[in-house]
Order: structure tokens, then C-alpha cells, then sequence
């Protein structure tokens, strides 16, 4: 039903329909004072309508390559990679109420189905070619008749692929419920994995998805600059962490992944989370960014700062080193037609015998954490894969160094671009302590 986002719209009052174009968050964006700051300081803003043309794009290919007829998208990442709409994104993160469609078909429809009575929220990208009313299939809102909503949810989405690509057409889906599984396969449509298809669409990032990181790195490092100056013993994990999360939502961010942050023995070993511990003179205060910025991007870095101004003791300064030093020789690897398995096996980390490290040495990252996860040589057997580095993918380069005698442990983490000439530092924030 193609023009089904203006028929709606149209029936809503003028108020409604302004908040569809320049009353919506992602119209508005992230507001003058912060986008003419990042002017001032060099950066180009990027242009959104040709990131959501590219992203389409990507995925389209992806899904010719793979002769899938479309694709069938419930994770939040996902639709917002599709369709650039957005929708309580935390809470539909577990509680499937909004999914889309998108046909292999260059001309072929992108559909929206979101939650009752929010279709204006797509009224700003004319790619989405119709917005449905979701069906909500959870248990939470079904109850008892959670069978009977699901069987109409894949009914629905039934006629939707035997419309767009044939009755027993080859199609992706990322995730689903089960009674939409066990539907979609008894009607003859033949599953593959959307996340492969959505994973591999997204890593290569265009040159204005490129634009928008660096806004959102300039971003968070400026939090990430209060937060330095602000921090001194007496303060809680919680005080210091909260400076972030406000600082990422002031600056056009969305939501933060995890809580890791940890101050003096809680640093080691790592991935302790967020707590109301008091930081003592002297702690080792480390943390990981991990969140979802400015026009959706993340900035995933790490730093480990001294608390109340002394210098660093000697155990501090040598684990310091040696974590900067790990950055600073895998970095450089992150170069073109470089393998996974390369980066494997030719990157370094003290030894493992006397430190503990962190679970990956390179990740992706793009609109969260994303393909590939490159890990450790030791791991190779058991859950490495290969591939190969390419111009346009964004890594992150890890260090976490926590002796296994005891003691502080170091986290430090940076961002990089790959681009024809090898790799380029996208977070410039200092590394000292």
C-alpha cells in the first residue's frame, strides 16, 4: 500500500504532523549550539538523507549477493540501520513491538510496523514506503492469547514476502518469536540469518557515517574532558559515572551499553561493574565509554585516569606502558586486505602466564559493538574466524593489562578508521593518567 505514511498523516492534526518533520528529535537532531561548535572546530557535518540512501543501498546488496527476497528486521539496531527511525530503543530491545521489512528489490518496499499510533515518528524518511500498527506478540501484552497474536503476526508478514518476493521466497530474519518461526517455515519460506546479512551491510561505513562518529567522538571526549576534571577521592563510581551518561545525553547521545567503570582493586581482574564504592588518593579510576552518541554512533573508548592529582606509582606507570604500548603496535595493523587471522596472530599483549587481557583484541563498532571480534591466539581454535580488513571499517583497538600476582589492572581503548593508507585515529583524547 504505497503512500500508507501520508495517508496517515494526513488524517492527524497540524500539531501531529509537525511533529513528523521538523518537530521530530532526529529532524531537530542535535541543535545548533552543538553542530556550530563542531564547525568551528573543523568538522563536517554529515548529510543524513544520503547516509539513510547508503545504508538501504548496503543492505540491498547484501541481500542480492546472498539471493535472499528480503529481509525481516525486530532487533532496535537493525531497524534504525534500515529505516533511521527510532522508538523507545531500550525498551523494544525486550519487548518486540516494532519490526520492519525490507525487500532485496531496488524498487521493492520498505515496511514499518511500530507501536500503536507512533507512525509519524517515520514521517521523515520518504525511503519507508508504508508504516503499519505493530503486533504485539510478547507475553507481557498478550497474555494467554500470545499464540493467537503471533499466528496473525506471521499471517500478516506471509503476504507481505508472497507480495514483494514469491510464496516460497528465500528470506533473512534476524530474530523472532518462536510461533513466527515455526509459521514462516510451514508456509514453504525458506530462513536464513539477517543478523549475517545486517552485520556484514554495516561494516563498511560511508564517508558521511564517518562524519557523523567524528561529531559524536568530539562529543563524548568533551564529557570525557568534565569528567577528568571533575573527578577527585570522595567521590563515588556512581558520581563520576553519571557525569557521562548526562554529558552524552546534553551532547545529542542516546543511551550508554554498560556500566563499567571501577576504581583500586576493583579494576582487576575487569568488567566489574559501576558501584558506590568511595575513590581513595591514588586509585586507578578505569572505564569504558561503550555508549551511543550523537546521530546514533558509538564511541567505544577506554581510559584509566589517577584520582586527586598525585603521580603515578611505579606498578601504575609500568602497566600504563605496556597498555600503551599494546595500542600503539596492533594499531597498526588495522591496514587494507590485512586478514582476521593476521591480526590474530601477528598482534601483541604481555604475557598471558603473568596478565590477565581483555576478551578481544579489535572489535567493530558503528552504531554499537559490531562485526568482526578479533580474538586472542590462544582462542583461535575455539572461536576465531577470518575475514579481511577493507577501507571504510571502523575497529577498536583493546588493552586491559591486570597482573595475575594482584594489584590495579589498566584499561585503555581507541577507535580507528581503515582507510586505503592504513589506519586513522578517529578519538584523540589523551592517554596519560
Amino acid at each position: 500500500m504505497p503512500g500508507r505514511i501520508a495517508a496517515s498523516l494526513a488524517d492527524h492534526t497540524p500539531e501531529v504532523r509537525a511533529a513528523a518533520n521538523d518537530g521530530h528529535h532526529l529532524v531537530i537532531g542535535p541543535g545548533d549550539r552543538l553542530t556550530n561548535g563542531w564547525v568551528a572546530d573543523g568538522l563536517e557535518l554529515p548529510d543524513l538523507a544520503e547516509i539513510r540512501r547508503y545504508r538501504l543501498a548496503r543492505i540491498r546488496q547484501q541481500l542480492q549477493s546472498m539471493d535472499y527476497g528480503g529481509v525481516v528486521l525486530m532487533d532496535p539496531m537493525s531497524i534504525r540501520y534500515a529505516t533511521d527511525t527510532t522508538n523507545m530503543q531500550i525498551w523494544v530491545m525486550h519487548n518486540a513491538a516494532r519490526y520492519c521489512y525490507v525487500s532485496a528489490r531496488d524498487d521493492g518496499p520498505v515496511i514499518l510496523w511500530d507501536y500503536s499510533n507512533c507512525e509519524f515518528l517515520a514521517g521523515h524518511n520518504d525511503q519507508i514506503t508504508e508504516v503499519r500498527p505493530a503486533i504485539a506478540t510478547i507475553f507481557f501484552t498478550s497474555g494467554s492469547r500470545y499464540k493467537e497474536h503471533s499466528a496473525k503476526w506471521a499471517a500478516e508478514m506471509i503476504d507481505v514476502i508472497a507480495a514483494d518476493a514469491g510464496a516460497k521466497a528465500r528470506i533473512a530474519i534476524d530474530q523472532c518469536h518462536l510461533i513466527g518461526y515455526q509459521v514462516l517455515q510451514a508456509a514453504g519460506i525458506e530462513l536464513g540469518s539477517g543478523q549475517e546479512v545486517m552485520e556484514l551491510a554495516r561494516a563498511i561505513k560511508s564517508p558521511d557515517e564517518i562524519r557523523a562518529m567524528r561529531c559524536a567522538a568530539h562529543a563524548c571526549q568533551a564529557t570525557m574532558a568534565e569528567m577528568r576534571t571533575a573527578l577527585q577521592p570522595g567521590m563515588t563510581e556512581r558520581d563520576v559515572w553519571a557525569m557521562l551518561h548526562a554529558g552524552n545525553i546534553r551532547r545529542g547521545g542516546e543511551w550508554i551499553e554498560t556500566q563499567i567503570i571501577s576504581s583500586g582493586p576493583r579494576t582487576n581482574p575487569w568488567f566489574q561493574e559501576c558501584s558506590s564504592r568511595v575513590i581513595e588518593p591514588g586509585d586507578l579510576v578505569a572505564y569504558d565509554t561503550d555508549l551511543v552518541g550523537a546521530y546514533g554512533m558509538m564511541i567505544d573508548i577506554s581510559r584509566s585516569w589517577v584520582a586527586g592529582g598525585g603521580k603515578p606509582n611505579a606498578h601504575q606507570r609500568n602497566l600504563h606502558s605496556m597498555a600503551v604500548e599494546q595500542l600503539a603496535r596492533n594499531a597498526e595493523l588495522l591496514t587494507p586486505g590485512r586478514t582476521f587471522r593476521e591480526l590474530t596472530f601477528d598482534s601483541w599483549k604481555p604475557p598471558t602466564e603473568d596478565y590477565r587481557h581483555y576478551s578481544v583484541q579489535y572489535h567493530g563498532v558503528g552504531q554499537c559493538d559490531e562485526f568482526p571480534s578479533i580474538y586472542f591466539a590462544e582462542n583461535w581454535e575455539a572461536v576465531g574466524y577470518d575475514g579481511v580488513v577493507e577501507p571504510g571499517m571502523v575497529f577498536t583497538a583493546e588493552s586491559f593489562i591486570g597482573p595475575r600476582a594482584g594489584g590495579e589492572g589498566m584499561k585503555l581503548e581507541d577507535q580507528y578508521l581503515v582507510t586505503e593508507s592504513g589506519p586513522e585515529l578517529l578519538t584523540d583524547f589523551p592517554l596519560d593518567l
